[in-house]
């Protein structure tokens, strides 16, 4: 396995960025619509043990909606998985699956991959992703919003520097 100095490698520009996040916005869709599903038989195995009833509705989907607290941890539910999708994959490799394809990793300014607070901290000035338009205004840096506040940078790696396993 080829050891690399990722101190060495440029920072990414917003189009790159632009490119991995489209990929990785497809990908949280499919871990939020699977934990979707996951969290609607977890609470239908609940109504079916009786923890709940129906509270007068005729559809299952219907009793979710209008149920404050059925609503808001299966929203909960959702956001934690993909919000786990990111974390996981920032602090293992560095890389989500759209990174990958656009050879971007993200690390400490030092080279070495973040730990997983630091990457539930990028998480809320993320933006969903709006936090990257800031590299637009930034061209020298090349930093954006979720980089300065937790003293991160994403890089460009080589084609050989990003072969391997996630």
């Amino acid at each position: 396995m080829n050891h690399f100095d990722f101190t060495s490698f440029p920072r990414a520009g917003f189009r790159r960025r632009f490119g991995s996040w489209v990929y990785d916005v497809l990908i949280a869709i499919a871990v939020y619509m699977v934990a979707g599903a996951m969290g609607f038989l977890l609470m239908y195995i609940g109504l079916y043990f009786g923890l709940f009833d129906m509270q007068g509705y005729d559809h299952f989907s219907d009793t979710i909606m209008h149920t404050f607290w059925l609503k808001w941890s299966n929203e909960l539910w959702k956001a934690a998985w993909v919000s786990y999708f990111f974390i996981y994959f920032w602090a293992k490799s560095g890389q989500t699956l759209g990174m990958k394809a656009w050879r971007l990793r993200l690390q400490n300014t030092d080279g070495s991959l973040i730990s997983k607070t630091t990457g539930l901290k990028r998480l809320i000035p993320t933006l969903l992703g709006l936090g990257n338009i800031a590299v637009i205004f930034d061209r020298k840096n090349k930093l954006s919003l979720q980089d300065r506040l937790t003293g991160t940078e994403v890089v460009t790696l080589s084609l050989e520097a990003n072969r391997g396993r996630l």
